[in-house]
């Protein structure tokens, strides 16, 4: 999706409707605004709560996997 805005006086754009739903983003949340090159990058600023319930979350495996065996995995599907 591109959109384009004009910089108000202070420097200022508003973020389109249809973009703050697609990002779920709501009055006064913030979000982190990251210049790569000539780019600018806006993303929601994730909850740290979430963050840590995804992590402990996570599926754990039900048997260990030796690294040679993933090495002979990733060479079989990507050569």
């Amino acid at each position: 999706m591109i959109i384009k805005r004009e910089l108000g006086e202070k420097g200022q754009i508003v973020i389109p409707k249809d973009i703050r739903n697609i990002l779920d983003l709501k009055e006064r949340e913030q979000v982190t605004l990251e210049v790569r090159e000539d780019s600018l990058i806006l993303k929601k600023e994730e909850d740290p709560i979430d963050i840590v319930e995804d992590f402990f979350n996570t599926p754990k495996l039900k048997k260990i996997i030796s690294i040679k065996k993933l090495k002979k995995i990733a060479e079989e599907q990507y050569g």
